[in-house]
């Protein structure tokens, strides 16, 4: 079976694609880059803006997995990064959906990364799990419009799962190396209140989900990709400085300087969801690797 991947070269999509393989599937990328068919991964030419996609790239794909999308966190949020953040996400899988409809694919389901940003950057204490309300923000805004694209997948008749994900944990890459370089420098503080949830998975559990739900014929609609146990950011602080065995003694970063610093974005680190697995514990047989904050972190520290 061949899983071609969107945004494959990124954190989940690189890991995703070494499990893939060590699985025993074929696996296939699309990429600004030319094309390259000789590899263990191949690598298909696309092109969003001009409206191309190497034609044997959904030809030859069992499987879709979309990861494609710019970095959240990556800069602060003027208007223009805000509508690129959204039509990064949105017009990748938009120019999929419109070649499928012409050509006779073989396509058996498509999976889309999604964000519990669905549910808004601050629910405060509420427990979040998939029928909770959509949020008002941006964050929000730009979850349901990457949700509504999806969309536009199942309507060619493809079973289509949207995993929302949580702070993904990972050693190389993402929000753990951020979060702990103060701590290794012996600056390590929680942020603003401390209190706020932190809604988290592993990288190889995320990895993991993608590829249950493709071969989880079951698997449809919107899941909420995230570990069992939420915890508070401080507490997520301070396990981190323990793993490194490094002392925290700083008092909380105010949450004005954040603002000051980061504008709409410290929504980011200020805001907080309790978000719970509700359809994946209740509906799938996924197990997860790790369902505890300090076997992470024990695993992916130093």
């Amino acid at each position: 079976m061949k899983v071609l991947i969107t945004g494959g070269s990124g954190l989940i999509g690189t890991r995703l694609s070494q499990l893939l393989l060590q699985q025993g599937y074929s696996v296939a990328h699309l990429s600004r880059q030319a094309t390259n068919q000789s590899g263990t991964i191949k690598r298909y030419h696309w092109d969003i803006d001009k409206g191309i996609i190497d034609p044997k790239a959904l030809l030859e794909a069992d499987y879709l997995i979309h990861l494609a999308g710019a970095g959240i966190a990556d800069e602060r949020w003027s208007d223009a990064r805000k509508a690129e953040l959204i039509a990064s996400r949105t017009k990748s899988i938009e120019l999929i959906a419109q070649q499928l409809a012409s050509i006779k694919h073989h396509i058996k389901g498509f999976t889309s990364a999604a964000g519990i940003g669905y549910y808004g950057a601050d629910t405060g204490d509420d427990t979040v799990t998939e029928s909770y309300v959509k949020g008002n923000d941006f964050l929000s805004e730009c979850s349901f419009a990457w949700e509504e694209a999806g969309e536009r997948i199942k309507k060619l008749g493809i079973r289509t799962t949207k995993l929302r994900t949580g702070i993904v944990l990972a050693r190389e890459g993402g929000a753990l190396p951020k979060l702990t370089q103060p701590i290794r420098y012996g600056i390590g503080a929680a942020l603003g209140s401390g209190k706020q949830y932190q809604s988290w998975i592993h990288l190889d559990d995320i990895c993991r989900l993608f590829i249950h739900s493709i071969e989880n014929e079951t698997m449809q609609g919107a899941y909420n990709a995230v570990a069992p146990n939420p915890v508070r950011q401080q507490e997520l602080i301070k396990i981190s400085a323990q793993k490194i065995k490094m002392p925290l003694w700083l008092p909380n970063v105010p949450a004005f300087l954040l603002r000051l610093f980061l504008g709409e974005m410290a929504c980011l680190v200020l805001g907080g969801n309790k978000v719970i697995n509700q359809r994946i514990v209740n509906e799938t047989t996924f197990e997860y690797s790790f369902t505890k904050v300090e076997d992470a972190l024990s695993d992916l520290l130093p």
